[in-house]
């Protein structure tokens, strides 16, 4: 991260993810979501009426680790352009080091949300985002993170939607079922 970046790194517009997240060895996460069959938009129709969009979850795509729950809230993770999802993770669940080939925006809806940049994890490096703390990850940067208390971030990036992780090892993937 150049050294501007990280001169505008502030808790409010604190650097992050992947849900993240979020993301690793290119896995569009559409195809995860056909899969599974039970991830859907949100109702426009109630965006239009000025009520609150009902969100349909699922369990997060194959590519982050068992435990995380993923909406789409618009646009199609897996296919050339925009798209935003919110995602839900248990208390202590964590994404291992990780880049992604576009630049990433997240926000913090509930719980509290650790990130870290680098190709390792340095718990005495992270920082915290609370509710309502939001920020941008460039392309390719590695960062890792972990949820304090049951935590909801939403994610905004341009698909398709993929996650590389630094260390294979880390990749759920690969690991035996």
């Amino acid at each position: 991260m150049s050294a501007r970046a990280l001169s505008t790194f502030h808790p409010s517009r604190t650097l992050l993810l992947g849900a993240m997240v979020v993301a690793l060895a290119a896995t569009p996460a559409t195809a995860q979501v056909a899969k599974q069959g039970t991830m859907a938009k949100s109702d426009h129709s109630a965006q239009a009426t000025g009520k609150a969009a009902k969100l349909t979850w699922g369990k997060g795509p194959d590519f982050l680790p068992a435990g995380a729950m993923m909406a789409v809230v618009s646009g199609d993770p897996g296919k050339p352009g925009p798209f935003t999802v919110e995602l839900s993770f248990p208390n202590g669940y964590a994404i291992a080091p990780h880049t992604h080939p576009t630049a990433e925006h997240v926000t913090v809806k509930s719980g509290k949300l650790w990130y870290g940049m680098g190709d390792d994890v340095k718990k005495a490096d992270m920082k915290a985002m609370k509710p309502g703390n939001s920020g941008d990850i460039p392309a390719n940067m590695s960062h890792y993170v972990r949820a304090s208390g049951k935590t909801r971030i939403v994610l905004s990036s341009t698909g398709p939607f993929v996650i590389k992780y630094v260390h294979a090892k880390d990749d759920p993937r690969t690991k035996a079922n």
